[in-house]
């Protein structure tokens, strides 16, 4: 199976996390995200362990809330002794009400609102992840007001391609995210934030984009990255304490795609990091990385039911699911690949060739197509594998289609943390 957490049962139905799909598809209805608790926690200590083994004492990782963002998994990285980072006030929010630590919390975006970066102040947050000139200016005012003096770190381009999706390449000269090395204009900002009294720069941070499956695009972005912070040393006397290099680690979403081992590529990172910090004369600096994707992608599966299949003679067979675009809209975004299997007929062989079409009034709204299926029927129980990430967190209420529930699996049993959306609930901030 694609991943160690799937298997197949006595019954011929698909086993997730140790469970009967077909028996959750039974008791909590469809459309269902299905989340795998141990392992998000293991892959929590894979990258807290990798970063502690590999750079010492006060590097680690932070979980990226962006990949999914519910109270739950706020509460699992309090309880692993990861600290994250968040792109909205109402990211904060959630991780603020589920009791995590305000001072263990980096607050990245592009543009950040006034009040957001009150509220951010506010609650005790304890860095930004600053983006532009403005928002330094923002920071430096609303600390000033609270008389605080308040950590940063300034989000830096590499200018690199990481040859991936061009939708989630973040890293060039050319991105709506922070400041080019390249053009000079990182040392301008870096002097401007250095001289605001109410601000403490306390490092770098840079981020190169999504699915990378070797360590040797971070090693390329980290000697950017400490080459700049050398020559920051050198011209302004300041040397960073901190470098982020974001995250993007890759996960297997089909059979093609790379097994990759995070704790021996972030030693080779490592190794890569201490030769060049003793090349460049520089100290090294606390290393954090943004494990988000590659966390909670694998620990995911989602449920459907099949209602129809609809073959058009000399062309292509549809098999339509009661969800769709607005539970997952990473194929409709990014042509995005998926594993699917009909979770009733795991055993058989997979031998009809179709498209997995959604339930929206909208000829995009697909899963797959081109894919390889059990001969499906109305009321078979198909699954989607590797849904964790960007599926809850990019969910809507296109056609007011409520949102499904996420059940958390554990060996304690199965339990719901996010309701299924009512009808009601949909409706519910209409005057």
């Amino acid at each position: 199976m694609l991943h160690t957490n799937l298997d197949i049962n006595e019954k011929g139905n698909l086993t997730f996390a140790g469970y009967d799909t077909v028996e959750l598809a039974k008791e909590y209805k469809t459309p269902l995200y299905l989340l795998d608790e141990e392992r998000i926690r293991e892959k929590c200590r894979t990258y807290l362990g990798a970063m502690k083994k590999h750079f010492g004492e006060g590097s680690t990782a932070l979980y990226a809330s962006k990949a999914l963002s519910l109270k739950e998994i706020y509460r699992i990285a309090k309880e692993e002794g990861m600290s994250v980072d968040v792109v909205s006030g109402g990211e904060i929010y959630t991780a603020k009400t589920a009791g995590f630590p305000m001072e263990n919390v980096y607050f990245h975006g592009n543009n950040k609102t006034d009040d957001e970066i009150e509220y951010a102040i506010e609650c005790g947050i304890g860095y930004f992840v600053a983006d532009c000139r403005e928002e330094l200016i923002a920071i430096n005012s609303f600390a000033q007001k609270k008389n605080i003096v308040q950590k940063i770190i300034l989000r830096l381009t590499p200018g690199i391609d990481t040859h991936t999706y061009e939708a989630v390449r973040t890293g060039q000269v050319d991105s709506k995210f922070g400041t080019a090395i390249e053009t000079g204009q990182a040392i301008e900002i870096t002097e401007f934030a250095l001289s605001l009294s109410n601000i403490s720069l306390e490092g770098f941070h840079c981020h190169v984009g999504s699915q990378v499956f070797d360590g040797q695009t971070f090693c390329d972005s980290a000697d950017i990255m400490l080459d700049y912070i050398a020559f920051v040393k050198e011209k302004l006397g300041y040397e960073a304490k901190i470098l982020n290099l974001g995250g993007g680690y890759g996960v297997r979403y089909v059979e093609s795609d790379p097994h990759l081992d995070i704790e021996k590529s972030i030693g080779e990172v490592s190794v890569h990091i201490k030769k060049k910090c003793s090349e460049s004369g520089i100290d090294m600096p606390k290393i954090l990385m943004e494990p988000g994707r590659s966390i909670v992608a694998d620990a995911g599966l989602t449920l459907y039911s099949v209602g129809s299949v609809k073959t058009i003679t000399g062309y292509k067979s549809y098999v339509a699911i009661d969800g769709g675009m607005t539970d997952n809209p990473r194929y409709a975004l990014y042509k995005s690949a998926y594993s699917s299997i009909i979770a009733n007929k795991a055993k058989e062989e997979a031998d009809f060739c179709c498209a997995i079409a959604g339930k929206c009034c909208e000829s995009g709204d697909l899963i797959a197509e081109d894919i390889m299926l059990q001969k499906p029927e109305r009321g078979d129980i198909l699954a989607v594998m590797v849904t964790g990430a960007y599926n809850y967190s990019m969910s809507s209420n296109y056609n007011r289609i409520p949102r499904p529930p996420v059940v958390m699996l554990s060996k304690e049993g199965s339990r719901v943390v996010v309701k299924r959306e009512s009808y009601e609930d949909v409706a519910k901030n209409d005057i």
